[in-house]
């Protein structure tokens, strides 16, 4: 094997010329980890996000209002904080284990997996989180060294790039649909429909049996009602009409924004709304007489619940879910990529292919 990989590499904060394409070091096994060969590596707002510094408190628009030509923050615009750049991100992985550095670990050897990039090294216990991408170098490369305990063997038909969609996507709304106790007959409002966590949570909603109603772009409803929905709302129509006689449940909100008043006022006494992120703004108005007279529950999703991962496994084995693939690109093709992903006309996940 070489001693060295192709790879891009995020040089600092700012626009797309921070993403370097170039030949790196291979990764060196610490103990307990494994070498993996990276088949297929999947985009994500965040890794937009954090080559921007958009996670910086200073930041205060929607993702799509922010500047992609320079740093938009103080170097603080990580999820924790700084991040270490120069850094190789790509949080979803589908790789081929090449090498371990335990004997105990052997039996991985030539095994396909997927990473579970979201670590809780602490216990499950513990909200301290060490991140894939974002602690430490990711997936847009051709290999990556991880834990041996955050790989998981995944036996199923699909291709590569199929299972490079569901790590994040899926275990973030896994997490936010178990935590607000999602059931069958449970009816639920999704919001941003379209992007990766959206499409997922529908998927997995309905196979909880819960009635959904998700929110997207008019040229996306018909694919969004393909999915499973019961009903689908037109998000350039006036939500708060739309949302007037309906009682939610459950919210699951990506979007945030100027809309957020209106979401919290259509949920149930004693409903949930649960977020993982702020794609139309992270500052919002909140009438604190909606929190409390309705027994609401605000619940704020990053860190993945310890039984997410392996449930998720099972679904794809067992056919419950099924893959939701855009497009793929080569991952020297990255710029390209990235601008694809910030157009918002696919639905589902975009993926790398080293």
């Amino acid at each position: 094997m070489s001693e060295s990989m192709m790879a891009v590499v995020t040089t600092g904060e700012g626009g797309t010329d921070k993403l370097v394409y170039r030949s790196v070091p291979l990764p060196e096994l610490r103990p307990g980890e494994v070498l993996l060969k990276v088949l297929a590596a999947g985009v994500n707002n965040t890794d937009i996000n954090t080559r921007l510094g958009w996670y910086a408190r200073s930041v205060t628009s929607a993702t799509d209002e922010t500047d992609d030509t320079g740093t938009v923050s103080d170097g603080a615009g990580g999820w924790a904080g700084t991040t270490p750049f120069p850094l190789i991100q790509g949080t979803d992985c589908c790789g081929l284990v090449t090498k371990t550095a335990a004997s105990d670990d052997e039996h991985l050897i030539g095994k396909r997996v997927l990473v579970r990039a979201c670590m809780r090294k602490n216990g499950f216990q513990s909200y301290e989180m060490t991140w894939m991408a974002s602690n430490f170098d990711g997936a847009f490369a051709e290999y990556v060294a991880v834990p041996a305990s955050e790989v998981f063997i995944v036996d199923c038909n699909w291709g590569d790039a199929e299972l490079a969609t569901i790590p994040c996507a899926y275990a973030t709304a896994e997490t936010m649909l178990e935590r607000s106790h999602c059931k069958a007959g449970s009816h639920i409002l999704i919001t941003g429909a379209s992007g990766g966590v959206g499409s997922a949570a529908i998927q997995l909603a309905r196979r909880r049996g819960a009635i959904v109603t998700a929110v997207t772009s008019p040229a996306k409803m018909a694919d969004i009602k393909a999915l499973g929905c019961q009903h689908v709302i037109d998000r350039t129509s006036n939500l708060q009409a739309q949302l007037s006689d309906t009682s939610f449940d459950i919210i699951i909100d990506n979007v945030a924004g100027d809309d957020f008043p209106i979401l919290l006022k259509s949920l149930k006494a004693g409903g949930h709304y649960a977020s993982s992120g702020a794609i139309g703004g992270p500052v919002v108005n909140l009438d604190m007489r909606d929190l409390y007279l309705k027994d609401i529950t605000l619940i704020g999703s990053t860190a993945w619940d310890e039984a997410v991962f392996g449930n998720l496994i099972r679904y794809i084995e067992n056919g419950e879910i099924k893959p939701l693939l855009a497009r793929e690109f080569a991952l020297s093709d990255i710029v390209a990529a990235q601008e694809f992903f910030k157009q918002k006309t696919h639905i589902g996940n975009v993926v790398l292919i080293p």
